[in-house]
């Protein structure tokens, strides 16, 4: 008579969950790397857009295809702002001319005025850059949506940014931020941008 010695069923489940845990953990590093990443807004520059707090899906620069106008990008240039990714509209790309009227609160854009429905009042705000503005190759001019309450291509430390400072194109609201004006969380905001 042969007896057979068998493994206990648990080590073998246990050691499968194990293995499954550790490839879900792997392969959840690697999207957030390398495919999308989860951003949070800070501060009220795309008012009424995006509010404080609201958490976007930003797919890779990489991914995201040639970037245009009207796009919501995350960019990280070291020295402005802290280093801290900022949140802006693409509002002009490569070998476009961008001019602003400051006393009339309008973005030209090669002589045309935009037509910017998304903002939350015009742009009276001058943050010292010169205008007229051709914006070099490989650059995209940004702009946020609370013109008169952000920090962006208007001041000469940030000008025309390079496309490889983006970090990625916004895809989705993931959760939002409590509005400025409620205090509340509107969830009917969750999916576009």
């Amino acid at each position: 008579m042969v007896i057979e010695e068998t493994k206990p069923q648990a080590d073998q489940s246990w050691y499968s969950w194990l293995r499954m845990l550790v490839c879900v953990v792997l392969a959840t590093v690697l999207v957030f790397t390398l495919v999308v990443r989860v951003i949070r807004v800070d501060g009220q520059s795309m008012r009424e857009t995006l509010q404080n707090g609201d958490i976007l899906l930003a797919v890779n620069r990489h991914l995201a295809g040639e970037l245009k106008a009207g796009d919501i990008v995350v960019v990280k240039k070291e020295y402005f702002e802290d280093g801290m990714p900022i949140v802006k509209r693409v509002v002009a790309t490569a070998g476009q001319t961008v001019d602003i009227d400051f006393d009339e609160g309008v973005v030209y854009v090669d002589g045309q005025a935009l037509e910017e429905d998304y903002i939350r009042e015009p742009t009276y705000r001058d943050e010292g850059l010169a205008f007229p503005v051709t914006v070099p190759e490989g650059c995209i001019f940004l702009l946020g949506d609370n013109r008169n309450n952000s920090k962006d291509s208007r001041n000469p430390d940030l000008g025309p940014v390079d496309v490889r400072c983006v970090i990625g194109k916004a895809v989705a609201l993931v959760f939002p931020g409590k509005s400025a004006e409620t205090e509340k969380r509107e969830f009917g905001r969750v999916g576009g941008l």
